[in-house]
């Protein structure tokens, strides 16, 4: 059973992972083997789709459609009016229709920007099939996954207790400014996940609940906590990355604490590390990287139309010749500024799918699944013998520059004695 849940989790991220290419590959005009039948085979129909062809898309596969994309009329090949066959324009309706739908008419609008002149948008379709479709599927599988290994864990392992006896004294982890970059980035991101996900999964599971009406102004009041709370998850990330970046870097100490796994899956088992193990690290970069990522997607979606960044990926991807290793068409940069958002909207939940898979395990071992951990990110102190046995390298360095604390308290004095130590 648990190998089936992580196929799917695997699957989950790549699909996320290549969902623009696969968006691309769906729109793509390039003619595929066995897939459209040949420009002679349109013969019979005067060049128009046969049924193949409209079979071929029913079946999710590429057609060539230049026979429909270039048949947009043309005023310089027209018949003058006075000819046999002549006409009063140089295009069709059937003609207009189509250079509309592949962006190719010239149009004039009493609205500026190129948004207004976007009549057709055929790529329309293919986001919402995936919006409605693979996304929130596979989606749901790694929240769900990660949920139920967490429980098995808890069952397995239960708490992760100190193994030693608390000394009764402290020390300082994270002084208030860490604290503050931390919940910063926490309290944002849980109510950005509650907002994001009813928002995705509202019509789905909310309205046959709620109802049309209610759910309605619990959409309206999510998408304004989600667009203004995001501010200040994007202060705390910031935040973070200039307080903690040089102690997240990669030690030979690393190593050893994820060759032994940090000692989570063995009692009494405690790796060396610094002020921040190998796990901890993966979890910063994580954060920075994907907090990035949601941060910029999210942005191009906060300014609609104004912020436009999937043209220049697919240009650089191409340049990197990465859509063909993959065996993908090049990818197309002439992107409308919908299908710009759409690509930022699938990808903006795709990478908060995998983000709030990393921070639910983050979430289990900062609160009830490590004794004592949550207290560094509340009072920030740590008592010693946890110190000892999660950061022992970090606290030997305390100890040598005379802030460790490690002389015994008196037993009236010992639950309140604290040493200061950076």
């Amino acid at each position: 059973m648990w190998s089936h849940r992580i196929h799917d989790l695997i699957l989950a991220l790549a699909l996320a992972l290549l969902a623009p290419l696969t968006l691309q590959a769906q729109g793509s005009t390039a003619p595929a083997a066995g897939t459209a039948p040949a420009a002679d085979a349109r013969a019979a129909t005067g060049g128009a789709q046969t049924l193949e062809d409209i079979l071929a898309r029913q079946r999710g596969e590429r057609i060539d459609d230049a026979f429909r994309r270039n048949a947009i009329g043309s005023p310089e090949a027209a018949q003058p009016p006075s000819a046999p066959l002549g006409t009063l324009g140089g295009a069709s309706d059937p003609e207009l229709w189509r250079a509309l739908r592949y962006d190719e008419a010239e149009l004039t609008s009493s609205v500026p920007g190129d948004v207004a002149k976007v009549v057709i948008q055929d790529g329309g379709m293919r986001w919402l099939e995936w919006r409605r479709g693979p996304l929130p599927k596979y989606g749901g599988y790694m929240l769900l996954g990660m949920i139920a290994l967490l429980v098995l864990f808890y069952l397995l392992r239960g708490k992760i207790r100190l193994d030693g006896e608390k000394t009764g004294r402290t020390v300082l982890r994270f002084r208030a400014i860490e604290r503050i970059a931390h919940w910063s980035m926490a309290i944002p991101f849980i109510l950005l996940a509650i907002t994001g996900l009813s928002l995705l999964f509202g019509r789905q599971y909310l309205i046959p609940v709620f109802g049309k009406e209610t759910y309605a102004l619990l959409a309206a009041g999510g998408k304004y906590v989600h667009n203004y709370i995001a501010w200040w998850f994007m202060a705390g990330l910031v935040l973070s990355f200039f307080l903690w970046v040089w102690k997240n870097f990669p030690e030979r100490a690393d190593i050893g604490w994820l060759l032994r796994a940090g000692g989570l899956l063995s009692r009494g088992v405690h790796p060396p590390a610094g002020k921040f193990n190998a796990g901890e690290k993966i979890i910063f970069w994580i954060v920075i990287w994907f907090g990035a990522g949601i941060s910029l997607t999210g942005l191009s979606l906060e300014f609609p139309f104004e912020i436009r960044i999937f043209s220049s990926i697919f240009w650089f991807l191409n340049n990197l010749g990465i859509p063909q290793m993959l065996g993908f068409d090049e990818l197309r940069t002439a992107l409308t500024p919908q299908e710009e958002m759409q690509f930022a909207q699938l990808t903006h939940a795709a990478i908060a799918f995998v983000f709030m898979t990393v921070i639910i395990a983050h979430i289990y071992l900062g609160s009830v699944g490590m004794e004592g951990a949550l207290d560094a990110m509340t009072s920030g102190k740590v008592d010693v013998q946890w110190a000892k046995e999660h950061h022992s390298l970090w606290y030997e360095e305390l100890v040598a520059k005379g802030g460790g604390g490690d002389q015994p308290a008196s037993d009236g004095a010992r639950s309140n004695s604290t040493t200061r130590a950076g």
